[in-house]
C-alpha cells in the first residue's frame, strides 16, 4: 500500500499516519460509533495510528441497515479491514467491540492467516461464558431504554429527546440482538496475547468474567481493573490509554 492510504466509511482515521509502526483498530459499544475514539488520537504516540471501525447503522453508515447477527457482520469486516493489514496491528474492542474484535481475528486467522500483535478487550466477558443476564433487546420501549439508562452509558438528554432517540433506538436493538444471538464455538486459543479491562464498579461485567479471556490465548496474559462503571472508557480515558500505549510500545 502507498504512503497516501486511503480511508473508507468502514475504516476511519482521524489522523493518518503513514510512518505509525502499528494500527490500532478500535471497535465501540452497542450503540456507538466510531467517534466515541477519534479523541484518542490527540493522546496517542506517533507510532500509533489510530483506525476505528465504523459498522453499518451509524456514523458514516448511517444509511446503511445495522447487523442484527455478529455471522455476516465479522465477514464483512474481514473484507473491508484486509487492505489496511500491511503494517502490524492490535485491536481494541471496548463492551460489544471485544466480541466483534475476538471474531474478527479468529476469522482472520482461519482464512487468511492472519495475526494481531495485541487484542485488547474491555467491559465484556469472556465468550465462552454464557450470558448471565436476561435479553432486552425485544423488551417494550420504555423498557429497553431504561436498561440501558441502567448502563450509565447513554447522556440522560439523548435518552429524553424523541428525536435523537428515533435514530438511536433501532441501532442499540440491532446491536442488542447481536450480543443476544452470539453462540460461542470452540476454537484453538489466539496465539496473540490478550489484555482484558475490567470497571471496578462495573455491575454488568463481574471480574471473574473478565479474568475468563485468559482462557483464549496461549499467549501472556494481562487483567486490568480499573475505577469505574461499565463506561470507564468515558471516565478513565487516561488511564486507559496509559496501558495501551504502555503494551503497543514494548513491540518497539
Amino acid at each position: 500500500m502507498s504512503t497516501e492510504t486511503t480511508f473508507t466509511n468502514w475504516i476511519t482515521c482521524p489522523q493518518p499516519n503513514p510512518h505509525a509502526k502499528v494500527r490500532l483498530f478500535c471497535f465501540a459499544y452497542a450503540g456507538g460509533s466510531a467517534t466515541i475514539f477519534r479523541t484518542w488520537a490527540d493522546d496517542l504516540p506517533a507510532t500509533i495510528e489510530l483506525c476505528p471501525i465504523e459498522i453499518p447503522g451509524r456514523g458514516k453508515q448511517i444509511k446503511s441497515p445495522p447487523y442484527t447477527k455478529i455471522q455476516p457482520l465479522v465477514p464483512a469486516i474481514a473484507t473491508n479491514i484486509i487492505p489496511y493489514l500491511d503494517k502490524p496491528y492490535a485491536f481494541i474492542g471496548y463492551s460489544m467491540g471485544s466480541l466483534i474484535s475476538f471474531e474478527l481475528i479468529r476469522l482472520l486467522r482461519s482464512e487468511y492467516n492472519f495475526h494481531p500483535l495485541h487484542l485488547f478487550v474491555a467491559a465484556h466477558q469472556a465468550p465462552q461464558l454464557s450470558a448471565e443476564k436476561p435479553p432486552i433487546s425485544q423488551l417494550p420501549d420504555t423498557d429497553f431504554l431504561a436498561k440501558i439508562s441502567q448502563l450509565n452509558g447513554t447522556p440522560q438528554e439523548v435518552l429524553n429527546n424523541a428525536d435523537l432517540m428515533q435514530i438511536f433506538l433501532p441501532i442499540i436493538r440491532a446491536d442488542f440482538t447481536v450480543l443476544e444471538s452470539y453462540i460461542y464455538t470452540p476454537q484453538p486459543p489466539l496465539d496473540c496475547p490478550i489484555t482484558a479491562f475490567g470497571g471496578l464498579q462495573d455491575p454488568r461485567v463481574s471480574y471473574t468474567a473478565i479474568a475468563a479471556w485468559e482462557k483464549q490465548t496461549v499467549a501472556p496474559f494481562l487483567l486490568q481493573m480499573i475505577d469505574g462503571d461499565h463506561f470507564f472508557i468515558n471516565t478513565a480515558k487516561t488511564t486507559l490509554l496509559n496501558h495501551l500505549i504502555q503494551s503497543l510500545q514494548s513491540y518497539f
